[in-house]
């Protein structure tokens, strides 16, 4: 990365004995089988850790979208914020999820998606990370039209806020990819 700031904290482990930063890094290494360095990054601040958990495990249980759909969603919203870690995460979950390569491919290298509905669920995303939750009338009704509702649009905010917490996380602390999503490697184009 270029000149910008890097939080000067350690990434927390499951042995730490402050139970606030240890239990939720056992339940990561017990639910995914290691412990992300996202979370050991996050578990500086355990509300940000808890409060990122909760928003992600909502949007994937309660936002409407198919997992390909979540997926797409998440990984726009990283892409969207050039945020290095997620989008090679959510390349890899992406490609486990069924995804199609070709629009995870497009989303990374923000080219065309071939799927109409997936490319206007992308599209819609971008706008709304882009425009800060203000689409103009023209964005949403294209949304609208592919099939989609005014409840998935509020969906996008929850995912949306959910991506911030880490891929802002994820920028301070300049957080290495875990080897696990290390084959969809991604960096930001230089400008």
């Amino acid at each position: 990365m270029s000149d910008t700031y890097q939080i000067g904290l350690s990434l927390r482990t499951v042995e730490d004995s402050d139970e606030a930063v240890s239990t939720p890094l056992k339940q990561a290494q017990k639910s995914m089988g290691m412990v992300p360095n996202m979370y050991a990054a996050m578990a500086n601040l355990p509300a940000l850790l808890a409060t990122y958990s909760f928003g992600y495990d909502k949007f994937r249980s309660e936002s409407g979208f198919s997992t390909v759909e979540q997926d797409v969603i998440l990984l726009t919203v990283s892409r969207a914020n050039e945020c290095h870690y997620c989008v090679a995460a959510h390349s890899t979950l992406a490609d486990m999820s069924g995804v199609p390569k070709d629009a995870t491919d497009a989303i990374r290298d923000e080219s065309t998606i071939t799927d109409p509905k997936l490319k206007a669920l992308s599209d819609f995303t971008r706008v709304m990370v882009e425009t800060r939750g203000n689409p103009s009338s023209h964005d949403a009704l294209a949304f609208l039209d592919a099939g989609y509702s005014d409840a998935h649009i509020l969906g996008i905010v929850l995912a949306i806020s959910v991506k911030v917490i880490s891929n802002y996380s994820n920028h301070l602390f300049h957080t290495e990819v875990d080897d696990a999503f290390a084959g969809r490697n991604w960096d930001a184009p230089t400008s």
